[in-house]
């Protein structure tokens, strides 16, 4: 497929084709996810971006709705889901956004290296690939404005640099091209110096005089300012008849923020040493080093270039960030080259004639990578000069060090107009004047710089504070609690957050009255964040918190408060230091487990969704709760595994709870409290494939008994799916109320048993009512798992058509649930219909799909059901090795003594006994045959058709052709009908065919197809 934004959104085939998608919102969406780059979008982030601040009620619904027509109109598989959001999967060079900005990107590149015909050429690429503007038939979405004027921008910028390499070539700029941009541009000084330079160029030096004169004239009265540097530099060389260099892009410094205080001795230093190539400006956090580097860069009046290497988390980045701070940085919007360019070698040819200050500033966390960078710089580029910040030198031979100490202070006693000429209170005067108008200075100012011992960073926080504060509240407060003295004295080898981050919670914290510091160590109990309703329920009275967010020790989002980890865990101390711990953590658990609780009924309703977002957004909370809880109060912990049990089942999203379960298992034993059985069953039903044997015996034996409406109606339905389906009558029929989803529930435990026992047409009524109650009630689990069944029968009979629909269905709405466990369920079985279909591609899609799904999920038997789809692929493509290594895989992942795991440890032997048969091997074969046949005795009669049609294989490689016939038609018997498209069946029938002769096969196949399932045991067993 083919996308593009740069017009009219539009998607196009491999062959070129139109593919409509749809009408304004899913085309808004479309956009929205081609924007994203291959990266997940959130759901609230799509809503936004099609409402804005006017979203609907059911906007996530609509969202999903959107969504699932998208991928209706596109190919399978293209939009995925995964924790953070939808994405859509494709390379970047299927959007023409992503085309263009790798070739701008390349362009500009080239025309750094001095490559300007390459240059040119690319350049005039990536603009033809515009058809118009940029979102053009989306533009009244809400997100569609400021993308398209990023995009737009990129244009202009890449149709400067353009003109910039056609200027350096024999044929020059077109002229009139540039009147039209310089006119439609007329503020854009890059795009007027050029024209200046290609009309002096084409010998129209007045022409070239007067487009500065009217640029001059327009900057006045528009702005109120003079043209730039760059510019009159362009008009100076016209006037002498030379010719102009225009700066390279991306070259500028931070603009100045504030008055420059202090500092003069050592800016005189810097100045003297213009000849020295690398200058280390070095000292402890918080002296000042970048804003001083800033200001020689400004003062030093030549090319430079500033590099802030404070985000990096790898040494190996260095190089990149160079490139982008000078204009050259190449992104992930590009797939990469077989042979990615060594960053640093780039650097060397784009700068190896520059005359440029290149100031790297903060390299002490990546100080080998930026010392080799510099070395090998300085020695390729003789006009290059670097200017370093960092806690430690750089440690390069010629390396010229200005060390920085805190700024001098007035020794006691001075007065305040002698203490003024000291740099640190001019400093505190100016920065507090910046925030209160006409601040008069006063004697405990000359106090506040001396106990923050002139420290840049610690001075001007203080500073800050005047506008809430007086000075002596201030100097009272410091001198109470010194909670500065960190930031000056700490450990050189400590990570910067406690040199730096500690000090300034502690100084926030310190401002907090008693009150607000009593809320803000008590919040520290939640992770995540909490509603406004569990803070005044496990906190007490949240008044404050308002204060909490104007002081931001807390932020304010859609409903939610949270607190930064960093503040969070300061408080946190705090918390424990009152001694309030436990007890805010007790209260902290039981309210969330009366959230589960009241959100569990929610969970069976068309309310679904509004509640597994609202429990998702607890989901941290509810870790933590569970965790405390299996420490302190192991029953209320068993009660919260219950409640929670069906959302985490729905959801996909376990959490800690298998390991919690665990533990909780190993504390009871086989006896759960009284009055608890259920909890403790689904506390077992947490803990597979690891529960142990004799707790999931107990389960069993407390199933069994239960023959009344469970306080938690999920648990019956969990069991079915873990444990198989409820003996007919048995007391595990009467565990649901007679509610209308419990009465779907059973309709659908009817169906499946009916699937199950091979009686197909039964199944199919009762699962399409079963359809109607789940859609009547607006519960997405139970409408999947009838959509899903029926896409099974469907592709038993050979109705690809329904049963892609049915399946697809299914996916939609696990999908809006975030179930990926049940995803992968979906997936598998839908490969192995598609490969019977013979679209084998597609069933390679649909496996490759579940696996990255299962990845995040990593739960009970599904690693083995993708292996086994790998495996059957494998072996209808006749690749019997890799074949044989799936299926080995399967084994050795699957989780015995549930059902599914049973399942398909059965159609595992079955299959390894028809790629035995496939090569020849009759005493291998009839080994996995036999190890099917021994487990079939105990499974339903689905699974047990799966084992006679493979024992029909084995009966004919020992020569019994008719007892092969025979075995096929009681396949047919169990299952309630023969499965379309199944080529193991097939070439059994044909070579059975072959050696009796079509009329005693036909009689053979229908007295195996007249047998009931007591007749077909009688048969086999």
């Amino acid at each position: 497929m083919q996308f593009g934004i740069l017009g009219p959104l539009e998607a196009r085939t491999g062959e070129g084709e139109p593919v409509p998608v749809g009408g304004p919102r899913p085309r808004a969406l479309l956009a929205m996810l081609l924007l994203a780059a291959g990266r997940p979008v959130g759901v609230d982030r799509l809503i936004d971006g099609q409402y804005g601040d006017d979203a609907p009620a059911g906007a996530a619904n609509a969202v999903q709705a959107q969504v699932s027509r998208l991928r209706r109109a596109l190919p399978s598989g293209l939009i995925e889901l995964n924790g953070a959001g939808y994405r859509l999967a494709i390379d970047p060079d299927d959007l023409d956004a992503h085309r263009f900005a790798r070739l701008a990107r390349e362009g500009r590149r080239l025309l750094a290296e001095g490559d300007h015909r390459s240059a040119a050429r690319t350049l005039r690429e990536a603009l033809a690939l515009w058809r118009g503007p940029a979102l053009a038939d989306v533009a009244d979405a809400p997100f569609a404005p400021p993308q398209a004027a990023r995009l737009e921008e990129a244009r202009l910028a890449a149709r400067e640099d353009l003109a910039e390499a056609e200027l350096a070539l024999p044929e020059g700029a077109s002229t009139a091209e540039l009147r039209a941009l310089v006119a439609a541009h007329p503020l854009r000084e890059r795009l007027r110096g050029q024209l200046m330079r290609a009309l002096h160029a084409s010998g129209q030096q007045a022409a070239a005089l007067a487009v500065f004169d009217e640029g001059r004239r327009l900057l006045a009265d528009e702005l109120g300012t003079d043209p730039s540097p760059e510019l009159a530099e362009i008009h100076l060389a016209i006037l002498r008849g030379e010719e102009s260099r225009a700066s390279g892009p991306g070259r500028r410094l931070p603009a100045r923020l504030g008055g420059f205080v202090g500092r003069s001795e050592e800016l005189a230093r810097i100045d003297t040493l213009r000849d020295s190539r690398l200058v280390t400006l070095t000292g402890p956090g918080g002296t000042g080093k970048t804003r001083l580097a800033i200001e020689a860069g400004h003062r030093r009046g030549r090319d430079a270039c500033f590099v802030d290497l404070s985000p990096l988390d790898d040494g190996a980045d260095v190089p990149r960030a160079v490139l982008g701070a000078l204009g050259l940085r190449e992104t992930g919007l590009r797939a990469p080259a077989l042979t990615p360019p060594d960053p640093a070698e780039r650097l060397a040819a784009a700068l190896a004639d520059e005359e440029l200050l290149l100031i790297l500033d903060n390299c002490e966390h990546v100080i080998g990578a930026a010392a080799g960078l510099a070395r090998r710089l300085l020695d390729a580029c003789p006009r290059l000069s670097v200017l370093a910040t960092s806690r430690e030198p750089l440690g390069l031979t010629g390396e010229t060090l200005v060390p920085l100490a805190p700024l001098a202070v007035p020794p006691p006693g001075t007065d305040l107009d002698e203490a003024l000429g000291y740099p640190a209170v001019r400093l505190f005067a100016d920065r507090a004047a910046a925030v209160r108008p006409g601040f008069a200075m006063r004697p405990e100012v000359v106090e506040i710089c001396a106990v923050l011992e002139g420290l840049p960073l610690a001075v001007e926080l203080a500073a800050a504070r005047v506008r809430t504060f007086t000075v002596e509240e201030i100097a009272a407060r410091l001198d109470e609690h010194g909670r500065f003295a960190l930031l000056s004295r700490g450990d050189r080898t400590a990570a910067a957050r406690h040199r730096t981050l500690r000090a300034v919670v502690e100084w926030s914290w310190s401002l907090l009255d008693p009150d607000e510091r009593a809320m803000a160590r008590r919040f520290s109990v939640f992770s995540g964040g909490a509603s406004l309703e569990a803070v005044e329920r496990v906190c007490g009275p949240a008044e404050v918190l308002a204060d909490l967010v104007d002081k931001s020790l807390v932020e304010a989002s859609d409903g939610r408060y949270r607190m930064f980890d960093t503040i969070r865990l300061f408080c946190a101390e705090r918390l424990a230091e009152a001694g309030e711990e436990e007890r805010l953590r007790d209260a902290h658990a039981a309210y969330f487990l009366d959230l589960a609780g009241r959100a569990e009924p929610w969970l069976r309703r068309a309310e679904q969704l509004d509640w597994v977002a609202r429990l998702s957004a607890e989901r941290s909370n509810f870790d933590v709760a569970l965790r405390h809880a299996v420490r302190t109060d192991p029953e209320t912990a068993l009660r919260l595994i219950g409640a929670l049990a069906a959302y985490w089942w729905l959801s996909g999203r376990p959490g800690p709870a298998a390991s919690a379960a665990l533990g909780l298992l190993d504390r009871f034993g086989a006896e759960p409290p009284a009055g608890l059985e259920e909890e403790y069953v689904l506390c077992v039903l947490q803990a597979v494939p690891d529960a142990p044997p004799e707790q999931w015996a107990r389960a069993e034996e407390i199933m069994g008994r239960l023959d009344h409406e469970l306080r938690h109606p999920f648990a019956a339905v969990m069991w079915g799916m873990v444990a198989g389906p409820p003996e007919h009558a048995s007391a595990r029929t009467r565990q649901f109320g007679a509610d209308p989803w419990s009465r779907a529930v059973a309709s659908l435990g009817r169906g499946t048993m009916c699937v199950l026992d091979g009686r197909v047409a039964e199944a199919e009524r009762r699962l399409e009512v079963t359809l109607e109650g789940f859609r009547a009630v607006g519960e997405r689990w139970g409408t999947a798992q009838a959509h899903e069944w029926l896409g099974t029968i469907a592709g038993w009979r050979g109705e690809w058509a329904r049963a892609r629909e049915m399946w697809a269905r299914a996916l939609d709405l696990h999908e809006e649930l975030g179930a990926l466990d049940e995803m992968v369920d979906v997936l598998c079985r839908r490969a192995g219909g598609l490969l019977r279909e013979g679209d084998a591609d597609a069933a390679a899609a649909d496996l490759r799909r579940a696996a990255e799904l299962e990845r995040r999920t990593g739960r009970s038997h599904r690693p083995a059901l993708i292996a086994l789809g790998w495996g059957d692929l494998a072996r209808h493509r006749g690749d019997h090795d890799e074949a044989r290594a799936h299926y080995t895989k399967a084994l050795d992942g699957v989780a015995p003594g549930t059902y599914a795991g049973e399942s398909t440890r059965l159609r595992t032997f079955t299959a390894l006994g028809r790629l035995a048969q496939a090569g020849g091997d009759l005493a291998e074969a009839g080994r996995w045959h036999g190890e099917a046949r021994a487990i079939a005795s105990e499974m339903p009669a689905m699974d047990v058709a799966e084992v006679v049609e493979g024992l029909a294989g084995l009966a004919l490689m020992e020569g019994a052709a008719e007892r092969a016939a025979f075995l096929l038609g009681a396949g047919v018997a169990l299952r309630g009908t023969a499965v379309a498209g199944d080529p193991d069946v097939a070439l059994v029938a044909a070579r059975a065919t072959a050696a009796i002769g079509a009329e005693a096969f036909a009689a053979a196949f229908a007295r195996g197809a007249a047998l009931d399932r007591a007749g077909v045991w009688a048969a086999l067993f």
